[in-house]
């Protein structure tokens, strides 16, 4: 077991509105081992959550570097008792977006917001945890990667934008456990790749995927939330997938 399964503390979950995000939260508000968890997201706080009271402080942000500072500042000494931080943010499609299939549908517009929401804003969450976390005794930091972003696994080609911001989520991530490190050896980060969940970011590609390999937010919740409490601060990045394995860089 981790050195940091088991103690009393705080979660922090990113980007809680969201398919992914909102199962984690779920799950961390029914753990006995967490005090309070913070949930943080552009949208306002559900009502059905209400009667969780203070166990649940609900933060909104925008996600500039100084809505991420004034988040993390408005949480006043609770970092030292943040055990668990999962940063939730990311797009593979809008309306604006959509996976390129070839070169030729590239778009300057489109491939700058992805790589905005899928490498900008999880790396300045980090770098703003960095600070954050000093002095905190064990804290284990995960970030949504994804297989794609692996460059020695990819065979099939295309989903440009998105297989590049993962790959470049993955090298920030890399850099920053080596500085992590130097400053918080205490502090493990995990790039985590869920798997096909059945969100709204996967519907409209989820045609062909294998009932067995289409998973529920809840599922992907539990095993990421298992995976974390196994995990020990060894000063290095993890890139693991849901059933614990590693996947190649």
């Amino acid at each position: 077991m981790s050195d940091v399964a088991g103690v009393a503390g705080v979660a922090l979950v990113i980007g809680a509105s969201g398919g992914i995000g909102r199962a984690v939260l779920d799950h961390y508000l029914t753990d006995p081992q967490f005090e309070q968890v913070i949930a943080v997201s552009r949208s306002q706080q559900p009502a059905e959550l209400a009667h969780y009271g203070a166990r649940l402080r609900w933060q909104i942000c925008d996600y500039t570097q100084a809505a991420i500072d004034a988040v993390l500042g408005a949480a006043g000494d609770v970092h030292r008792r943040l055990r668990r931080v999962v940063i939730c943010n990311g797009i593979l499609h809008n309306d604006r977006v959509d996976p390129e299939k070839s070169l030729l549908k590239l778009n300057e517009a489109a491939m700058q917001e992805v790589l905005h929401a899928n490498v900008v804003v999880p790396s300045l969450w980090v770098a703003a945890l960095s600070k954050a976390l000093r002095g905190s005794d064990a804290c284990v930091i995960a970030v949504l990667s994804a297989r794609v972003g692996s460059i020695s696994d990819n065979r099939l080609g295309g989903w440009y934008s998105y297989r590049a911001s993962k790959a470049a989520l993955n090298m920030v991530l890399k850099s920053a456990a080596i500085e992590y490190a130097r400053r918080l050896p205490l502090v493990k980060l995990v790039a985590f790749h869920p798997g096909t969940t059945d969100t709204g970011l996967s519907k409209p590609f989820q045609r062909g995927v294998a009932p067995d390999k289409l998973f529920t937010p809840a599922f992907v919740a539990e095993k990421l939330a298992t995976l974390l409490d196994e995990v020990v601060p060894d000063s290095e990045l993890s890139y693991l997938a849901w059933d614990g394995s590693s996947i190649e860089w």
